[in-house]
């Protein structure tokens, strides 16, 4: 074989070889016998065969599942919280060089920031506070990652799940302050009905023509049903009235 066609094919094989693309949402860097040189950008590169390698790291935002876990709280209820991580790679050399499987360390990072910070205040705090209890998680984590590269973007609880006793417990609760509300609706509105009537009580009393008036709407309404007999024990004349405004 010609010595000259072989040293080209083995050209070819060595250049084809040394081809690598990086996708826009990724980054490379580059290694020469271990040694960190560079980090390459998107596109058409090309490394020394066996002499360089590259390690890609994704910079698109990463969601990581913070496994569920197992909580007292400061008022000694036992719960199971779990939540969600968002974070993304700013920087690919520190991320790589610094931490060992940097999507393992904050998974770890995260679960103990859960169990610390859920473990200090009260069951109701974490039930009706889930943003705040999620931007304190996120402050303790992006502390330890800051030296990572690595931005946090945010930190959300999922689920929280009780005891089912502590469940009826909590219906049992909603339930009566549901009824409490509702009672005090009730009287409220008997107070107004009250008050309402009251009012009309005076109006009516001061004009013997809207005492009369009131007394056949009465009639009338008790006769709708055509069922009843009203009988009067004396004339409608006999009738107190009061044409000054004032009882006689």
């Amino acid at each position: 074989m010609n010595p000259v066609l072989l040293f080209s094919v083995l050209l070819l094989i060595f250049f084809f070889a040394g081809i690598r693309i990086v996708y826009e949402y990724k980054r490379a860097l580059k290694f020469r016998f271990g040694k960190y040189v560079k980090t390459l950008n998107p596109g058409f590169r090309w490394i020394i065969p066996v002499v360089e390698t590259i390690q890609k790291v994704d910079i698109r935002v990463i969601t990581i599942n913070i496994v569920s876990q197992e909580v007292m709280t400061e008022d000694n209820v036992p719960c199971s919280i779990d939540g969600v991580v968002f974070f993304k790679i700013s920087n690919a050399e520190k991320a790589v060089l610094e931490v060992e499987e940097y999507n393992f360390a904050i998974t770890q990072l995260s679960q103990a920031a859960l169990r610390d910070v859920c473990g200090k205040v009260e069951l109701d705090t974490i039930l009706s506070k889930r943003e705040e209890m999620g931007k304190n998680i996120k402050t303790i984590v992006e502390h330890e990652t800051s030296d990572w590269g690595i931005d946090i973007i945010d930190v959300k609880i999922k689920d929280i799940q009780l005891p089912e006793n502590m469940r009826r417990m909590m219906a049992n609760q909603a339930e009566a302050e549901r009824s409490r509300r509702a009672r005090i609706i009730l009287a409220q509105a008997e107070e107004q009905a009250a008050t309402a009537l009251l009012a009309a009580g005076k109006m009516i009393d001061q004009s013997p023509s809207a005492i009369k008036l009131r007394l056949y709407q009465t009639l009338s309404n008790i006769a709708a049903e055509k069922n009843s007999t009203i009988l009067f024990p004396f004339p409608e004349e006999v009738l107190p009235r009061n044409t000054k405004g004032k009882p006689e």
